[in-house]
């Protein structure tokens, strides 16, 4: 593939594509009026959110190739890498897209919310998937900034468009919610997955040799990014999957501690701890007790 093309400002982006730059930290593109790109890794030091309408086949990132449905959001954060491949059938992609620079909004209260939105480090194939409001909502605050950038610049200018800009991604965690909702089926099918892998690995000998399971172990197992398997389990189970390994580590231990053969220590060893001390303490946070005082409960 060779190296990755950095695109490490707005005006960088928009020379690749043909477009003007009319604000140096944020711009709204039509991709009517761009030019194609070669198909190769962008690495982003922007923040990036693609409004899609066709089906192109365009956008990979990591190992995950996205086909997009008609009307979706694929977001992406500084340092992340964007490969774009052969266009379907050398269909031209319709849509807009939005960047803008970490900078511009430091000091601002979304520079101090950004991070909360977590679908900025969601893989592109868990893609925002938008109805027709939905996207007539996302089209119409990109407008409203595009509109922005075309006035004479003044001192609401900046406000206008940061406010805006929270908009689209306040709405954005809105939908997203929405999408876990009306996708049960598949949530459910992950849930249930999710329980197998736990129950696999922690009856298994791999908590000797790798440690405790992880919520990055959990979500590659089921080829999903960390922040939205994350982000779902918490939607589905009302708690965290970290809690919710905890919970089943826990589960486990209990039936472990009643093999009186087995020392607590070694029945930390056996979990995953690398120190019985911490399983000490965790079990105690859980269960309200030791687990040495557990076991002489029977």
């Amino acid at each position: 593939m060779g190296e990755s093309i950095i695109i490490d400002s707005v005006s960088t982006y928009n020379k690749l594509r043909g477009a003007e730059t009319l604000h140096p930290m944020i711009s709204v593109l039509d991709y009517e009026n761009l030019k194609m790109i070669e198909n190769v890794t962008y690495k982003f030091e922007l923040y990036a959110v693609f409004f899609k309408e066709t089906i192109c086949g365009d956008i990979k990132y990591g190992k995950q190739i996205y086909d997009y449905q008609e009307e979706s959001l694929v977001f992406v954060a500084p340092n992340q890498n964007l490969t774009v491949g052969s266009y379907k059938n050398n269909l031209k992609p319709k849509g807009k897209v939005l960047l803008f620079h970490p900078d511009f909004i430091r000091g601002t209260a979304l520079g101090k919310k950004i991070y909360d939105y977590t679908f900025f480090h969601y893989e592109t194939n868990e893609a925002l998937h938008l109805s027709e409001r939905e996207s007539n909502v996302i089209v119409d605050l990109f407008n409203k900034i595009n509109f922005e950038l075309h006035q004479n610049i003044d001192k609401y200018s900046k406000t206008i468009i940061v406010d805006t800009l929270q908009l689209i991604l306040n709405y954005s965690e809105r939908f997203y919610d929405r999408q876990f909702i009306t996708r049960t089926n598949v949530s459910t099918d992950i849930v249930q997955k999710f329980e197998q892998i736990l129950n696999a690995y922690l009856i298994s000998k791999k908590p000797q040799y790798f440690g405790l399971p992880s919520v990055t172990f959990c979500a590659n197992e089921l080829n999903l990014s960390a922040n939205y398997f994350g982000d779902l389990i918490k939607k589905e189970l009302g708690t965290t999957a970290q809690e919710y390994i905890q919970s089943k580590i826990i589960e486990v231990a209990k039936t472990k501690i009643f093999d009186s053969e087995k020392s607590i220590s070694q029945v930390a060893y056996e979990l995953g701890f690398k120190y019985p001390q911490h399983f000490n303490r965790l079990f105690k946070q859980k269960v309200g007790i030791t687990p040495n005082e557990y076991r002489n409960l029977n």
